[in-house]
Parts: structure tokens; C-alpha cells; sequence
């Protein structure tokens, strides 16, 4: 009866590496709030901590222990009550202004040592210890605008394909107003129309100036733009979740114009809440020709000649460089097009940049655009549509009632002079910081907003099954788990007790596993441990009958032993192969809760096979394996 030494050594590293890894769970987290920039590239201060703090201390509301690291400021409640948190939040965010991000969040109290090996709590879901919850709105309005010059343009293009005679085409309102020379060409337009799709209104009108066609978008159009808007949204939302990193987040629909966002166990919400609020989407545009009319050569500034038609002003390199161009109205193409983006290092300036790569339609477009460019400028401008927080104060009772204030800021990033005609893949330099050219291709990567949204409301999600109700699932599982402990000794005495160290064992794996995956445990994930926690017991219940078999069929307590774990090898792996199969299929399709408990279980099937087999056949060579005399065994 002999067991190799290597099988020790590894349950032993195994035991040391379960055990540091799951004690951070023991360590509950405590509210906070979380301090950084507005934008990816802006650099901050520890000073900050000490207005926060200020600013804290006016409102009579304590903190601790407060930190900055990766520039970001990190205050943790003294009262560690989420009604605390929420006033902290409103406190510090009418303090700081929009320059700053203020954001709910929950501080490790992990001891310094676990976490220099890298040792990180178990994060939970929704349900059992709550998380940050956001309601964001669509602008449909704007979801209309958006998709509207999109169409003229394109309807544009497709007078000219297809020989359709005008003389004014222009936008205003969300209304097209198409001008021709006769009635003749306005009623071709008109056929044109109905025949590709009629997804406009059409009005014709008999004006001194000619025959007039007015479009607007149909009923049947509006809704259909208004649903992609909020689907195309919910896809990027999940993406940009997804490279976020965050786990069994929930991002669905509310209404008809709103996306509820839940993250459960998110360490840096601060830059969560950036990136989802964040549109972040590009237009390509070409330097006007009359730029060098409007914007004086030694400022770089308008001169305050009239803005000629089809033209817009725009900051250049940004809002406050007091730098302007004067760009041409219509779009070549939006970040609608791009199919992929990767930041990254110029060679040539070395400073940061982002490697652009466009769909099939894009890169026409982009060709179209430039092949009588050669050797004009190209400007890309960054478009952000934000909210400014205000407050009124009730002249009566003196409440005051937070306002919000939709607004756009546009910016020129960068403008260089094209040489060449460009095609589907080319570079945007001139960003200021690695970290913004990083957050920029991020969100390009994840796909463009199809319209903006605004931040309704914020703040922390209790259990959803309460406190209570948890606290008596969880003492259920302890008085199960204490039950099967004393019917394994009672029926098999020692081996029995090996059997609950195994158990205990298996369960310090499970927690160490799912921190360093950065699973969250939901409910749904403690019946997956449930589950694996009987499994397991199946398992040893399995070899100490088997174990018993054996003896009574004459054989020696240490053939007993040898052949008892052989032999009930194979029966425990299938029965344990199946069951992994079944989670595999369940995590495969699943989604939430599902997949939680799928994760969980797969986690378990392998952990137990692990205890049942090799760390209870370990533990009885240990005891019986060095006697000679061996005549009976404590099962």
C-alpha cells in the first residue's frame, strides 16, 4: 500500500494556495466613494482627497482610511451605511463640478499581505450583496437627427447614381426640402422613392422658386429608427461591459426609451460609469476651403467674417486651446463604420494613436471622399453628448431638485493634410495621453451609440430576497452541512471524518477558484455548491461501501482500501463526467443566473473529484499505511 510523493506535495500546495486565496473572502468590502477625472487622460492629485475631505467634513459625514492610487481617490465610509454613501456622492459631486467623476463603490478590507499575493475577495451578485445600479435615457430626438443627415447625404448620392435631376437639397427641423427645376424631375424623385423602400413622408409643394419636395421620415420609419436606437444600444453597452471585464453584469431594456445597467462586484466604478456614458463617436470631415478666409493665420481663431454656408466652426485640439477650424457641413462618414479599432504608439511622433479599420462601406465611402482631396486637410471630430448637473432651490420649503441639462461638445482632434486617396484602414494621431487614445478605440471597438444617453439615476441595490431571507439560506446550508458532517461519522466512523475534511477542503477551493476567475456568486452559484458539496459526499459514500465490499469478501483491510478507491474510480468519474457535461451546456446557453450557476457547479464537479479521490486516499495512507498488523478498519 504506497502512495507517491508527488501526490502529497501537490495536495499540500493545493491546501496552502485554497486556503490564502479564500481567507480575502472573509473580509467583507465597505462603502465608498470614488474620485477621478472626467476624461481617461486627465491626471489628478492627492490633493483632491483633501478637498473631498473638507467638503465631507462640512456635511458631518466621517471617512477613513483614504487612499489615491492609479489616479483616483478612494473614500470609505466610518458609518459604512449606503444611505451615507449616497449623501457622500451628491456632496462631493456638487463640490468638485463636472470636472470629476464622484462614483459609488465598495472598498476591500482585505489585510495588506493577501493582497500583495494577488489575493482578492470573492465578488457577489445582485442578489445576495447588491451593486451599483444605473438607469440611463435615450435621446430618441436626437436617435431622429442623427439618422436624418445620415439620409440626406445618402439621398444625395443617390439622386446623383441614378440621374435624378435638383437643384437644392438641404435639411432643417428633420425635414428634407428637395428644390427642382420643374415638376417633371420632382415627380421621377418621388417614384424613385416609393419604389426603394417609402420610408418618407412626402409633401410636394409649388413654390415662385420652383417645384419642392419636403420629406420627413414615416410613422412606420420612426419607430423602426427608435427600436434600432435602443437595441444598438443595449449591444454596446454589453460590449463595452465585456471589455471592461466586469462578470454576470445586467444590462437590459426598460420602457421605451431606457437601459438599466447593474455591476455587481465592479472595483472601479468610477471608470465604469465614464465609459457607459460616454458616445465617444467620430465624424470625418473635410477642412473647408474657405478656412483660411475665417480663421486669422497668427491666432488661429474666427476673425468674425459671416460662417459661410455649409460650413460649421469647431474647437481644435481642444475646448480650451482657443484654436478653431472651419470644417464643411457634410460628413463623409460617422463611427458607425468602424469595424475595428487599436490604440498604440506612432512611430513617427511618438505619440499616441489609434489604427482605425472600416467596414466595406466605410472604406468606399472614404475613397469617394478622397479621391479630389489630395492634398487638403481631413479633420476627425471627437462628439460627446454630456449632462450638466444643476440644482433649483424650492423658494418655499428651500428643497432643492437636481436639473439636468442635455449638451454637445465637439472638438477637433486631429487634422492632418491627406496624401493619398484612403481606403478601409488608416491611423488617428494627435490624442493627448495613451489612456485616452485607449478609452477612444475601446468604445470604437465596442461599436458607436446609435444615439446618446444620459445618466437618470444612480445608486446601490440591496438583495434583491432580502437580508433575512439570506441570512436563513445561508444558516440552512450551515445546519445541512453540519448534518451530513455527523451522519458520515456516525455510519463511518474515521473515514467519515475524512470524508468532512475533504468537504471543508472542497469549499476552500471553490471560494479560492472564483476569486482569482473573478466569478460572482450569485444564489443560483450557492445551489451549485449545494449540489457539489452532495456530489462530493456521494462520492466518499461510494468508496467507503465500496471499501466495506471488499472486506467482507475476504480481503485484507489494505487490499480493502486499494481496490475500494480502483474500483469505485470509474463509477464516480461517469456520474461526475455527466453532470459536467450538463453545466457545460447550461453555461454554453445560458445567460445570468444560469450561467452563475453553471460556473459554479463546473467548478465543483472537478474540485470534488479532486477531495473524494486523491485527498482522502492521501489522508488514510497516512493513518493505515505504515502498519503491519492491520487487522480492522474505523469505517
Amino acid at each position: 500500500m504506497r502512495y507517491p510523493a508527488w501526490k502529497y506535495l501537490l495536495i499540500l500546495i493545493v491546501i496552502a494556495l485554497s486556503t490564502i486565496y479564500a481567507l480575502p473572502s472573509l473580509y467583507p468590502d465597505e462603502h465608498a466613494v470614488q474620485i477621478s477625472g472626467s476624461k481617461a487622460g486627465m491626471q489628478i492629485d492627492d490633493s483632491i482627497i483633501k478637498r473631498a475631505e473638507q467638503a465631507l467634513q462640512q456635511a458631518n459625514i466621517a471617512t477613513h482610511d483614504n487612499t489615491f492610487t492609479n489616479n483616483a481617490a478612494l473614500l470609505r465610509m466610518a458609518d459604512d451605511k449606503a444611505e451615507t454613501q449616497l449623501k457622500a456622492q451628491e456632496v462631493l459631486r456638487r463640490s468638485l463640478g463636472d470636472e470629476y467623476v464622484v462614483a459609488l463603490n465598495l472598498a476591500p478590507t482585505t489585510p495588506a499581505w493577501l493582497q500583495k499575493l494577488g489575493a482578492k475577495p470573492m465578488k457577489l451578485g445582485l442578489d445576495l450583496r447588491g451593486g451599483v445600479h444605473f438607469l440611463l435615457e435615450v435621446d430618441m430626438e436626437k436617435a431622429i437627427t442623427q439618422r436624418m443627415e445620415t439620409s440626406t447625404t445618402e439621398l444625395r448620392r443617390q439622386f446623383r447614381e441614378n440621374k435624378i435631376n435638383f437643384n437644392q437639397l438641404s435639411l432643417a427641423d428633420n425635414v428634407i426640402t428637395v428644390r427642382f427645376a420643374d415638376n417633371e424631375d420632382r415627380n421621377k424623385a418621388m417614384d424613385f422613392l416609393r419604389s426603394n423602400g417609402n420610408e418618407y413622408a412626402q409633401q410636394a409643394l409649388a413654390t415662385s422658386e420652383g417645384s419642392v419636395l419636403k420629406l420627413q421620415y414615416s410613422d412606420t420609419k420612426r419607430q423602426e429608427i427608435e427600436t434600432y436606437a435602443v437595441e444598438q444600444n443595449l449591444t454596446t453597452l454589453r460590449n463595452r461591459i465585456n471589455e471592461l471585464g466586469v462578470a454576470e453584469a445586467l444590462v437590459q431594456r426598460q420602457g421605451s426609451n431606457r437601459i438599466v445597467v447593474d455591476l455587481p462586484g465592479v472595483q472601479d466604478t468610477a471608470e465604469a460609469k465614464r465609459v457607459l456614458g460616454r458616445t465617444a463617436n467620430l465624424e470625418f470631415r473635410l477642412v473647408a476651403d474657405q478656412n483660411d478666409q475665417v480663421i486669422d493665420p497668427y491666432t488661429q481663431q474666427h476673425n468674425g467674417q459671416s460662417i459661410p454656408a455649409g460650413t460649421e466652426l469647431f474647437a481644435y485640439e481642444s475646448l480650451d486651446s482657443g484654436k478653431q477650424l472651419l470644417l464643411q457641413r457634410q460628413r463623409i462618414l460617422t463611427g458607425e463604420r468602424v469595424q475595428d479599432a487599436r490604440s498604440g504608439m506612432s512611430q513617427d511622433s511618438g505619440g499616441a494613436e489609434v489604427n482605425i479599420t472600416l467596414d466595406s462601406a466605410g472604406g468606399k465611402l472614404m475613397a469617394g471622399a478622397t479621391r479630389n482631396a489630395v492634398g487638403k486637410r481631413m479633420a476627425v471630430l471627437f462628439i460627446e453628448n454630456k449632462q450638466r448637473i444643476g440644482y433649483v432651490a424650492d423658494p418655499e420649503t428651500g428643497t432643492q431638485t437636481e436639473v439636468r441639462t442635455p449638451y454637445t461638445e465637439s472638438v477637433i482632434i486631429n487634422a492632418a493634410t491627406i496624401q493619398a486617396v484612403l481606403g478601409s484602414q488608416f491611423r488617428i494621431t494627435g490624442l493627448d495621453s495613451p489612456q485616452e487614445a485607449a478609452e477612444l478605440a475601446l468604445m470604437l471597438r465596442a461599436g458607436a451609440l446609435a444615439a446618446p444617453m444620459y445618466f437618470v439615476e444612480e445608486r446601490v441595490v440591496g438583495p434583491s430576497l432580502g437580508q433575512e431571507n439570506i441570512d436563513k439560506g445561508l444558516m440552512s446550508t450551515q445546519i445541512g452541512f453540519l448534518l451530513v458532517a455527523i451522519w458520515m461519522v456516525v455510519f463511518f466512523r474515521l473515514f467519515g471524518l475524512i470524508a468532512n475534511f475533504a468537504l471543508v477542503l472542497n469549499l476552500a477551493m471553490i471560494l479560492a477558484i472564483m476569486s482569482l476567475m473573478g466569478s460572482a456568486l450569485t444564489l443560483p452559484g450557492i445551489a451549485g455548491i449545494v449540489i457539489t458539496i452532495g456530489m462530493a459526499v456521494d462520492a466518499n459514500v461510494l468508496i467507503c461501501e465500496r471499501i466495506r465490499e471488499e472486506m467482507r469478501w475476504g480481503a485484507s483491510p489494505k487490499q480493502a482500501i486499494v481496490a475500494g478507491y480502483d474500483r469505485a474510480y470509474n463509477t464516480i468519474f461517469d456520474s461526475n463526467l455527466t453532470t459536467f457535461i450538463v453545466a457545460l451546456i447550461l453555461f454554453a446557453i445560458g445567460s445570468g443566473p444560469i450561467k452563475g450557476f453553471a460556473v459554479t457547479l463546473m467548478i465543483g464537479i472537478v474540485c470534488s473529484m479532486f477531495t473524494a479521490i486523491t485527498v482522502t486516499r492521501a489522508i488514510v495512507q497516512i493513518i493505515y499505511g505504515k502498519r503491519r498488523n492491520l487487522h480492522k478498519l474505523s469505517i
